[in-house]
């Protein structure tokens, strides 16, 4: 067992960032919301969108370079494109992660009293996001990506006990008859529909950050070649499906039919989420309930805050011709105090800012499957490591999926 977990790592910090707000709180509405009705649309997102995140891995280690480096060779216009796209999304994506992740905080652990700066009062969650921002920096700074390993694969093994208790003993007090008929949501619930599948598992760009996390590996571990890169993203791919499965079962056992309206603030979620779950299944069940929801969101937000750094650095080493050797800190203090910015004083614009961000992860994901695709198919892949028959079917079904709900999303806002 321990043997094993040490040839792993990338798939279980993707693992890490994809399990997140798409599972703690989109699985858990479609639960809360349609009982196990949606579950079709989480096993057909996630199969749809296997090959697209699984070149990540499978490109860097057939090639030697990431993701980033491919897009540069398919012409400079992709790297600047993707270079907008991830500046445009990442500081309102890290606050949004960091802000749930510190409500959870601030409900399991306790409030710290308030501070005035400066005629400026600082909150309880304020200071819960700054925290929760210097401890995930210091991580990455001292330990860099060989602590991130090691504490991934324990937040992860940690995550996935919790959701299994917390979902056997869920289906233990469960009085109510369940139902596992499929339904397709009404014309009200579309936009939640899609939402949902857009961001289950993840967005599609975290197979760029996929790639740099398994170069990362290869290094400090000269056996981790292509086949086993692909066993190690199968790992962390079916515990991300695992999980959407486990929170969307609790949110069908624990919330289905309770008359319960799940709030959409992040701080009276995360304290709606918890009482929930004790008033149904006892006190005993916080430690458990708390633990699953709060190393999810802690896992989404030391993850993230190395990811866009990670894939930053690389972009503009490539985009200006130069290598900066403290360029990964440049990004990641500009990642962090980019956040604390915005939740600081564009606070009441935050939700607007993540709708954006959201969105325009959805509307992208075709564009990151297509030219992932195309890379996969090209010459410079060793014939061995190119897409099979199968994966090549997939892949077309999966952009004409992608494709069709992109373009559904528009006609229907």
């Amino acid at each position: 067992m321990i043997t094993m977990l040490k040839k792993i790592g990338p798939g279980l910090i993707f693992a890490g960032a994809a399990i997140g707000v798409s599972h703690l709180v989109q699985s858990t509405r479609a639960g809360a919301g349609f009982g196990f009705g949606l579950l079709w649309a989480l096993l057909l997102v996630n199969l749809f969108k296997y090959p697209f995140f699984q070149f990540g891995p499978r490109y860097a280690m057939a090639t030697g370079e990431s993701l980033v480096d491919g897009y540069q060779r398919m012409g400079k216009w992709v790297l600047i494109a993707y270079f907008i796209l991830t500046f445009a999304t990442m500081f309102t994506i890290q606050t949004a992660v960091t802000i749930v992740t510190a409500s959870l905080a601030n409900n399991l652990i306790g409030e710290i009293s308030p501070l005035t700066i400066g005629g400026l009062t600082v909150s309880s969650i304020q200071l819960w996001t700054l925290l929760i921002l210097a401890i995930c920096s210091t991580i990455l700074i001292i330990g860099k990506y060989k602590v991130l390993d090691v504490l991934m694969k324990i937040i992860i093994i940690t995550l996935t006990i919790s959701t299994i208790v917390a979902v056997i003993t869920s289906f233990s007090e469960n009085q109510n008859p369940i139902s596992m008929l499929q339904i397709f949501p009404e014309e009200n619930s579309w936009v939640f529909l899609i939402a949902f599948m857009g961001w289950m598992p993840a967005p599609l760009d975290i197979s760029i950050w996929h790639s740099l996390w398994a170069l990362e590996k290869s290094k400090n571990k000269k056996e981790f070649k292509t086949k086993s890169s692909l066993f190690d993203f199968n790992i962390g791919y079916i515990t991300t499906i695992f999980l959407g499965i486990g929170f969307l079962s609790l949110g069908a056992l624990v919330m289905y039919n309770s008359g319960e309206t799940l709030s959409t603030n992040a701080s009276e979620f995360s304290a709606q989420l918890i009482s929930m779950y004790t008033n149904s299944l006892g006190e005993w069940s916080y430690v458990v309930i708390g633990a699953a929801a709060f190393t999810t969101m802690f896992s989404t937000t030391l993850t993230t805050l190395d990811g866009s750094p990670r894939v930053m650095e690389r972009t503009t080493t490539l985009l200006f011709k130069t290598k900066k050797k403290k360029s990964y800190l440049f990004w990641l203090f500009t990642l962090f105090f980019g956040s604390m910015l915005i939740f600081f004083f564009l606070s009441a614009e935050l939700g607007s800012l993540v709708k954006f961000a959201t969105v325009l992860s959805f509307l992208t994901a075709p564009f990151y499957a297509i030219i992932n695709y195309r890379l996969m198919s090209s010459k410079r892949i060793p014939k061995e490591w190119q897409p099979s028959q199968f994966l090549h079917l997939l892949c077309w079904l999966g952009i004409i999926f992608l494709i069709g709900f992109s373009l559904w999303y528009l006609t229907i806002l």
